[in-house]
């Protein structure tokens, strides 16, 4: 797991000092970690992104999957920085042609998420990115589209890791061998 130890100081105190806390949204009781201030400062995203291409390249990534939304943010650019492809994971209904589905529990229902059937050939290794890894829901659906697409999950790398939701212990069984790398944990 790489942590804010691992990745150094300086960035996380970067990275968390552009993180802003904003109470009771979406609904009362939520206090959700807002990144709009990170990605608009260029010193602190472009740090972000190094850090996410870096990881990239040590997991020996062909492609890069980004998680609609801010997935998309975090891991375009890093597969360009990296000089990878970038593969996006779409809510249903949003990809042209041919897709495979996937859905998954959500606390007041379902969603689901899709993949376009030929977003890989067979073995592209694959590491996902999101922003911040809460419950593992979309991204224990995502590792299992890549796998369905032919692609082999060699890692999933996400910004902020919420460890007191339970995310890294749901996703244990589907990354099998694949490290989960958060460049900050709280």
């Amino acid at each position: 797991m790489t942590t804010v130890e691992s990745t150094g100081a300086a960035l996380s105190d970067l990275l968390l000092s552009r993180i802003r806390d904003v109470a009771d949204y979406p609904k009362p009781g939520v206090m959700f970690k807002d990144i709009t201030p990170l990605l608009a400062d260029p010193e602190a995203f472009s740090a972000l992104v190094d850090a996410l291409a870096a990881l990239c390249r040590e997991r020996g990534a062909d492609k890069v999957v980004g998680l609609e939304a801010r997935g998309f943010i975090l891991g375009a650019p890093a597969a360009a920085r990296a000089g990878l492809g970038f593969v996006p994971v779409r809510k249903a209904g949003k990809l042209p042609g041919a897709t495979f589905g996937q859905t998954y529990e959500l606390e007041y229902g379902t969603a689901e998420i899709e993949v376009l059937t030929d977003a890989f050939v067979p073995g592209d290794k694959v590491i996902v990115i999101d922003d911040v890894l809460a419950t593992g829901g979309t991204a224990e659906a995502a590792l299992e589209l890549v796998r369905r697409a032919g692609g082999e999950v060699v890692g999933l790398a996400v910004l902020l890791e919420l460890g007191f939701l339970g995310g890294r212990d749901r996703l244990a069984k589907a990354l099998g061998d694949a490290p989960l790398d958060a460049l900050i944990a709280v």
